[in-house]
């Protein structure tokens, strides 16, 4: 018996229209390459935090008859990849819910497309659970983190709010996110810079098969990545912001370091954001508590006390005039909406 067919509960009397909400994560521990491209199994465990801005919003309704999905994102129809994934989506949810129904789908996403700002995350996650809900399936957390890994990785833990920690695992089963529980008086806060909010020019996809390919400088940086995941679960636990601040920049810029030794190189830094970079290394030698994560794009993301958001912002402006700058806290995981609240 195949994986994806063990565990598929259909929920009787379901409701054929649902919609969902989900937020994006930033990973404080990076998932980067992919050891199986059809499960999304990553090369490595990672860790993020899920915000609270940035939400995406996703309606599915069965359409009972139609001979194909129907897709509107942002008001306008889907087209090319991003109509392609979400097919392709949908296909894996009917072939585990034994249905040939085809379905509308309604996506309302607030974050940057494709800016290495989690849009994805957020958008599968609500996917996820919302088509979950309107095909009967199982709503178990676990379940639909491993459902919403099959549309992008990372969405896996968009399912949790807080932190989660995405086990790589071997196989479909074992792959899946988690809670991880944070000390009550740690209370984080990212300043997110967004420099460029345009979508870039090599997208994850394929940057994360150049690098695994080609960068002398990802397997050691994988293997430095178990311990770093080791470190910042312990630095959350007893509550060291310092710590975990420290642990989740040099997995970042390690990250960045393996894409910039792939042959050709992918660079995702530009002029702006190493300018943020060198504003937080003044930060902390004022003495303030801020350190720099970066995902797949030019947009930085600094880590902080909520206590020294405004002094952090105002830094990030001066240093990146140009940049929107928004403040973000831990978030709530994906859920489905109430009547009330669609």
């Amino acid at each position: 018996m195949r994986s994806e067919q063990l565990a598929r509960p259909r929920v009787a009397g379901h409701a054929t229209d649902a919609t969902a909400i989900a937020h994006p994560n930033i990973a404080l521990i990076k998932y980067w390459g992919k050891s199986d491209e059809r499960l999304f199994l990553p090369r490595t465990d990672s860790l993020s935090m899920t915000l609270d801005i940035f939400p995406t919003t996703t309606r599915v309704r069965l359409a009972p008859g139609a001979d194909q999905d129907a897709v509107v994102f942002n008001g306008e129809p889907a087209t090319g990849e991003a109509a392609r994934r979400i097919a392709a989506f949908l296909d894996l949810v009917r072939e585990r819910a034994g249905s040939v129904e085809r379905a509308v789908v309604d996506t309302e996403n607030t974050v940057p497309t494709g800016a290495g700002l989690a849009s994805s995350a957020s958008g599968f996650a609500a996917l996820a659970v919302a088509a979950a809900a309107a095909y009967g399936l199982d709503g178990e957390p676990r379940a639909l983190s491993r459902l919403a890994r099959r549309g992008s990785g990372s969405a896996s833990r968009s399912i949790f709010g807080d932190f989660a920690v995405w086990h790589a695992g071997t196989d479909d089963l074992s792959s899946y996110a988690e809670p991880v529980d944070a000390a009550a008086g740690l209370d984080p806060a990212l300043v997110v810079a967004v420099v460029n909010a345009g979508p870039k020019e090599v997208s994850s996809r394929t940057a994360m098969r150049r690098t695994v390919d080609t960068s002398p400088l990802f397997e050691p940086w994988a293997l430095s990545s178990k311990d770093d995941l080791v470190d910042m679960r312990a630095a959350l636990s007893s509550g060291d912001l310092d710590a975990v601040g420290e642990i989740a920049e040099r997995n970042a810029l390690g990250m960045h370091a393996t894409m910039l030794a792939a042959r050709p190189a992918v660079r995702y830094m530009s002029p702006a954001s190493l300018t943020v970079l060198d504003a937080v290394l003044q930060l902390r030698r004022d003495g303030i508590a801020a350190y720099v994560t970066m995902d797949a794009g030019p947009n930085v993301k600094v880590l902080c006390r909520r206590t020294d958001t405004d002094r952090v912002a105002t830094a990030v402006r001066g240093a990146a005039p140009d940049s929107a700058v928004h403040i973000a806290g831990p978030g709530k995981g994906a859920r489905l909406l109430t009547e009330d609240e669609r």
